[in-house]
């Protein structure tokens, strides 16, 4: 995880990553990124080999492990970008109204709302911990462009690695909680990125569900071909749209 450069005069880009994910999912982001901007890429609490968050696994226990990160680091200008899971954990800390937090960049984020899935569909995910073949299914069914088979190994890698604690926590508590009445005063410059071709969440579901809670005038910005690990299907384009992102909060 690179060390932001306090000198630098552009807010840090503090990147969370995915449910299963792990914060190495960033890395051609940040490289694109680099060396204008400075990446934060934890692993959140219970995954990528990190311990789970101090006081469990409540998504107030993930936004309070970030809230810790950046008092640690002294930011005192940044943007949160979070994927998935992440965009959740985002929302969450964007409305305690955080010091230094300029913008909000939302990668098929968690909606504020319950997590559209299916009662088939939580107990089918319950039981794939773990499992290398489902892991693989996982990959092929949220994943829209071809990446390396590296990268195809670290997707999978990171997803059997995660904590039964986490795993479980998020699909049965974190993904349903609705934090959708605390964002009304969240006044930060937003924006939400999705791909037009992502089986876990369409963009008309950030279309109904995330964007009616964020300031007027936030964009949806829709990535051609894409599905839901943007990071990895697309890194020259979200680093494009999150360089834009951050030259319009200058202005």
């Amino acid at each position: 995880m690179p060390s932001p450069d306090s000198s630098s005069t552009n807010p840090v880009f503090v990147c969370l990553h995915y449910w299963a994910g792990a914060g190495r999912e960033w890395e051609q982001v940040a490289d694109a990124l680099a060396p204008a901007f400075e990446c934060l890429t934890p692993d959140l609490g219970g995954f990528g080999g990190a311990p789970g968050p101090v006081g469990g696994h409540s998504l107030k226990a993930y936004t309070d492990s970030v809230a810790a990160l950046i008092a640690e680091q002294q930011l005192s200008s940044y943007i949160l970008v979070g994927h998935s899971m992440g965009g959740k954990i985002s929302l969450d800390l964007a409305a305690r109204h955080p010091a230094g937090l300029r913008g909000l960049a939302l990668l098929s984020p968690s909606p504020p709302t319950p997590e559209p899935m299916t009662d088939e569909d939580r107990t089918n995910s319950l039981r794939a911990y773990g499992n290398t073949a489902a892991a693989l299914g996982t990959f092929t069914n949220i994943t829209a462009r071809p990446v390396s088979p590296e990268i195809k190994a670290q997707i999978i890698e990171d997803n059997l690695r995660s904590s039964r604690e986490a795993w479980d926590a998020w699909l049965l508590r974190g993904s349903r909680e609705n934090i959708a009445a605390r964002l009304g005063t969240v006044q930060v410059p937003c924006t939400i990125l999705v791909g037009d071709a992502d089986a876990v969440m369409s963009p008309s579901v950030h279309g109904l569900e995330t964007l009616p809670y964020l300031p007027e005038g936030t964009h949806l910005e829709i990535i051609s071909g894409a599905g839901h690990l943007l990071p990895y299907e697309a890194p020259q384009e979200v680093a494009a749209l999150l360089r834009k992102f951050a030259a319009g909060l200058s202005r």
